[in-house]
């Protein structure tokens, strides 16, 4: 299952339903803004685990973390405590503030949802992120998964990206873009 399957199924929709309430949103709308942060927050992490120690400092955070309380307490996701950690994601995930904003800034031309309100949501996006990877990696055996285990893992996301296995997403995320927002 990929992210974004897991967020979306995630208490029967009530996370999405939580997340839109919390922005002002509809759900289909969260569900858009969900369909467009999250390929950028997925490459993030595929270039993170591909680093020496980026792999075994993800599979730390999964397995000593509560990343999962995000889908399965969506009251939480309201909390400033959500945003702290999902900002502190966003920063080992994609590095700067600069990256963040130009990827609320794409989202916001390919939903049509305001570009302030992206950027408040990636925070909260990136806990629910976390929190279907923690998820996986919880249905994927023992809470020691190793370095290797992890990767197998990671597949789930790198199979979100590139759906074709022909080692560029470009051409995927644009598929998928199209997919979520009635495209052709």
């Amino acid at each position: 299952m990929n992210i974004l399957n897991a967020i979306l199924g995630a208490g029967d929709g009530q996370a999405v339903g939580a997340l839109a309430q919390q922005f002002g949103l509809s759900k289909d709308d969260a569900s858009s803004a969900l369909g467009a942060l999250l390929p950028a927050l997925a490459g993030g992490l595929q270039r993170n685990v591909s680093q020496r120690s980026g792999l075994e400092s993800l599979v730390g955070a999964l397995t000593s973390g509560q990343h999962g309380r995000y889908l399965d307490e969506p009251s939480m996701l309201g909390a400033p405590a959500t945003v702290t950690d999902g900002n502190a994601i966003l920063g080992h995930i994609l590095g700067s503030k600069d990256v963040s904003r130009a990827v609320a800034s794409n989202a916001a031309a390919s939903t049509g949802i305001g570009e302030d309100v992206l950027k408040r949501m990636l925070p909260v996006i990136a806990t629910m992120a976390m929190g279907a990877l923690a998820r996986q990696t919880a249905s994927a055996g023992s809470p020691n998964l190793s370095a290797a285990s992890m990767s197998d893992n990671i597949g789930g996301i790198a199979s979100f990206l590139d759906m074709n296995k022909d080692g560029s997403i470009v051409d995927d995320v644009a598929g998928l873009a199209g997919k979520l927002f009635g495209g052709r």
